[in-house]
């Protein structure tokens, strides 16, 4: 039998072709560099599951980096919580490094770019400097601390460094170009004055760097060989090489940036302040409440690093942007739990059952299969006993032919033990049923090998014995969010959306082998759902969160899709790719009145540095009648070209392309060849 390969992603790809070309596996180092500014969600998980599944696939060492810049939010909890995480994943790092030490580094680089006129001192208002960087198809103009000299640039920046200045008074820009297609290239900030206490160096700095400054220049230090990041940062790409171009010895290894996209769940929050938001309102107990997607939440909530790995791979290593069904990673747990998690018998809705013809005082001990996917998982014993709790919803009085449960006149199994007959119900004076009456057959013991034990009854229903039963709350969790896109709505603010039925506490009966059970452990609490014993139990009360349940609860409320075809995974849903939506803007772009279409055209740009250099290529052969279409693709070329610093003699068929608009009696055309 062949051993069957899975093909290499995009990433992969990307590194083979660097060893195939001038790497050494040697020159090999990842890292995952989280900003310590709260907890880790699920969104993180794809960009450590990428940087240290490359490690351990090529061998390579993974550096954990914090990039604490910012000691106005950052905190030594959130760097150990993070820790934790990354550990609890089961990833190993290489060292652990934070931006922090190479502060003096920067600052000496720093100096040296100013000494070079490559860096300033701007005195303007951040309202003032945003007005003078234009707009992305308006060009930025100059301020007028542009062209300070360099002696009073470096007096300035002391001055910052030495504590002179409030926050905003003073802030240090690179100098590049104002007029910049990429409006991360006009100027960016490189320092600004902040008068906090950092988390490690504590007073010595009153200048923090940036993080486009930090980060590539961190990445140079540690001589990391892939940067990796997700694709809201392909437009810092050049930002990010033309400070490396300020440092790069030539002889050391360079750094290559590559993006990814990243994981985006449906009915989930992905922001950390937002998610800070639910913590501070109390819509949540805090980071880990196991309704929130953070990894501790999740951890809480009964996930295994296995089956948050499973769901990451599953969703793969992508250019493009889409939604993924939680349902997806539901799935997962499912498939995982179903695996590990041993079958007990607990009543979370519990109604009397009395066994009428089972001697009083009688009690034994039947034999139970702890989980029938695992062999060795062996056998334990449940004690049976006169009278049992079974789920209300179990029984009904009245009932059809299609109802396979416990009602009058007709016989169901308990599980592990007899079939029984349903009798009479007694009643409350409400009219509510607080015991029901029922037979047993003696003989019908389940595995004694009788005629009676071979019956066939199609229902069988868990219970628990009531002189045996242990009470413990059970917390009900449902979706955070009763919205697919909580966070999508312009008019509308998410927290409008909060599930108010996320959390049910309630009190669940369970057999007595669970007595013993410590924080962490999960089961299946056969028919109900998989579950875990939470942090909050106590030595004389267990307290049990739902995990997931046995099937997806909320598939039944989404709308049929139009063929009916049985699927074993949730599918991920697709968003527009920037190339459809490019499409969709230009069929009108050419009628459209000024204002509308310069506006337009910004969208064009900020799509177009998303696609692929075949996709721009596409727009070539458009029909000449097209005139929409054809303006969409010069000014996707136009863009396109920019971001990614190519002159347009590299792309086949491009100075044709351009120079049809240049002959075009349209003049929105012959204006956007002039462009290039």
């Amino acid at each position: 039998m062949t051993e069957e390969h899975k093909p290499l992603n995009f990433l992969e790809q990307i590194v083979e072709q660097d060893l195939a070309q001038d790497y050494s596996r040697e020159d090999l180092r990842f890292r995952f560099p989280p900003e310590p500014n709260g907890y880790l969600h699920i969104g993180h998980c794809k960009a450590i599951c990428i940087s240290f599944g490359l490690g351990e696939k090529y061998g390579a060492p993974v550096n954990l980096r914090f990039d604490d810049t910012n000691p106005a939010k950052e905190e030594q909890e959130y760097v150990d919580a993070i820790k934790e995480d990354v550990s609890w994943l089961g990833y190993e790092w290489d060292k652990v490094c934070f931006s922090s030490d190479y502060f003096q580094q920067l600052y000496d680089w720093t100096i040296q770019l100013i000494k070079n006129g490559k860096a300033y001192v701007d005195s303007q208002s951040s309202e003032a400097m945003a007005e003078q960087k234009g707009t992305p198809t308006e060009p930025g103009v100059a301020g007028p601390y542009r062209d300070r000299s360099v002696e009073e640039n470096l007096d300035l920046f002391e001055r910052m460094k030495a504590g002179e200045f409030e926050a905003g008074e003073h802030v240090l820009r690179a100098k590049i170009d104002m007029q910049h297609v990429n409006m991360l290239m006009r100027d960016p900030l490189m320092y600004r004055v902040l008068h906090k206490s950092h988390h490690r160096t504590g007073d010595n700095w009153c200048i923090y760097p940036m993080y486009d400054w930090t980060h590539g220049e961190s990445d140079y230090i540690e001589q990391i060989s892939h940067s990796l990041c997700s694709l809201e940062f392909k437009p810092h790409r050049e930002l990010y090489d033309w400070f490396l171009d300020q440092v790069y010895s030539g002889e050391d290894l360079r750094p290559k940036q590559r993006e990814f996209a990243r994981l985006n769940l449906n009915y989930t929050i992905m922001s950390k302040r937002k998610l800070l938001t639910l913590v501070e309102k109390g819509v949540v107990s805090g980071w880990d409440d196991p309704r929130m997607p953070t990894i501790s939440g999740l951890r809480r909530r009964g996930y295994t690093p296995a089956s948050i790995r499973n769901f990451i791979d599953a969703v793969g290593v992508a250019k493009r942007e889409n939604v993924i069904d939680v349902a997806l990673l539901e799935f997962h747990i499912r498939e995982d739990l179903n695996k590990i998690a041993p079958r007990v018998m607990a009543v979370l809705d519990p109604v009397k059952l009395v066994i009428t013809n089972y001697p009083e005082g009688k009690e034994e001990w039947l034999d139970a299969e702890n989980n029938p996917e695992d062999e060795s998982a062996g056998e334990r014993q449940v004690p049976f006993s006169r009278e049992l709790y079974i789920e209300r919803e179990d029984f009904k009085e009245n009932a059809g032919s299609k109802y396979f449960r416990l009602t009058t006149g007709k016989e169901v199994r308990l599980k592990n033990a007899y079939i029984i007959e349903g009798g009479e119900a007694i009643k409350d004076e409400n009219g509510n049923i607080t015991e029901i009456h029922c037979t047993y057959d003696p003989d019908s013991k389940s595995g004694s090998g009788t005629e009676a034990s071979k019956s066939n009854v199609k229902g069988t229903l868990h219970w628990v014995s009531i002189p045996h039963a242990i009470p413990a709350e059970v917390r009900l969790y449902d979706r955070l969010f009763s919205d697919e896109n909580p966070d999508g709505h312009k008019d509308k603010d998410f927290m409008e959306f909060v599930n108010p039925n996320s959390l049910q506490k309630i009190t669940g009966y369970l057999e007595p082998s669970l007595k013993t059970a410590g924080v962490g452990d999960v089961f299946q609490f056969q028919r109900k759902g998989y579950f875990n014993v939470d942090k909050d139990s106590t030595p004389t009360k267990l307290v049990f969160n739902r995990t997931v349940g046995l099937r997806d609860s909320w598939a039944k409320i989404k709308p049929k899709p139009q063929q009916n075809k049985p699927q074993q995974k949730p599918q991920q849903q697709q968003q527009a790719s920037p190339l459809s939506v490019i499409n969709k803007l230009g069929k009108k772009l050419a009628n459209l009145p000024d204002e509308k279409r310069i506006n337009t055209l910004s969208d064009i740009h900020n799509h177009a540095v998303k696609l692929t250099e075949e996709e721009v290529k596409g727009f070539f052969n458009t029909s000449a009648k097209k005139i929409g279409t054809r303006l969409a693709g010069m000014e996707s070329l136009y863009a396109f070209a920019k971001a990614n610093s190519k002159e347009i003699s590299s792309i086949e068929g491009a100075e044709e392309f351009v120079q049809k608009a240049r002959e075009d009696s349209n003049e929105l055309l012959q204006e956007a060849a002039r462009k290039f």
